[in-house]
């Protein structure tokens, strides 16, 4: 008998993704896919419980590469939060579009319903984290329970804004999906012209003059 061979987490993330788009349905048990790729049924649980907690692990990877690759980039370091969003749809559709059979499985399997797909927990907090990294501009209110809402806020339009992306990205059939490189960066143009703050800022701050001159003088 052959010796069974030792996995590791992206091995088992690699011929999970081949099993489903081979099968068309998740595998019948851990045993049976440890058995058929020749590995201990044990080494499955060092890095996870079931296969729905891999399915997660699948969209986390595709979150950390993308990543990774813009770690390397000395210019993306320089970029705005604008540019450096920018840089990460593109990154992170170029992963997507290397593994669009997997994502269309993924979103056949959620029933056209991204947003309640339980595999992209792990990748929504994470992407949460990332939008925070990016220290977008608002508005200095001062008042916590405000504060708070203008974070979430932030955090879940940004979230849903990609949702989307990924829904117009899946019913995409122009060639090399020009149509949604092009709605990538309108969007998040948009919506960075939304969140421009100076304007409002300018009135705040005129406002604060005028106060500070009709009533702190009287």
């Amino acid at each position: 008998m052959a010796r069974k061979k030792t996995v590791k987490k992206q091995d088992l993330i690699s011929m999970f993704m081949e099993y489903v788009l081979e099968n068309d349905h998740l595998p019948k048990s851990v045993f049976s896919f440890a058995k058929e790729n020749n590995f201990e049924e044990a080494n499955f649980y060092e890095f996870f419980g079931s296969f729905e907690a891999l399915e997660g692990a699948v969209f986390e990877t595709f979150f950390e590469n993308t990543l990774q690759l813009l770690s390397k980039s000395e210019a993306y370091q320089d970029y705005d939060a604008r540019n450096k969003l920018l840089s990460f749809y593109f990154t992170f559709f170029e992963l997507l579009t290397a593994n669009r059979s997997y994502v269309v499985y993924a979103f056949n399997k959620g029933k056209n319903n991204l947003k309640s797909l339980q595999s992209l927990k792990g990748f929504h907090k994470h992407f949460k984290q990332f939008i925070d990294d990016l220290d977008i501009e608002t508005l200095d209110i001062q008042q916590d329970q405000i504060e708070k809402f203008q974070h979430k806020a932030l955090q879940e339009s940004a979230w849903v804004q990609l949702l989307v992306t990924m829904k117009f990205w899946l019913e995409d059939t122009s060639s090399s999906f020009e149509k949604t490189d092009i709605f990538i960066e309108k969007s998040v143009n948009t919506s960075f012209d939304l969140l421009d703050i100076k304007p409002l800022k300018s009135i705040i701050d005129f406002g604060k003059f005028l106060f500070k001159e009709k009533v702190l003088q009287k």
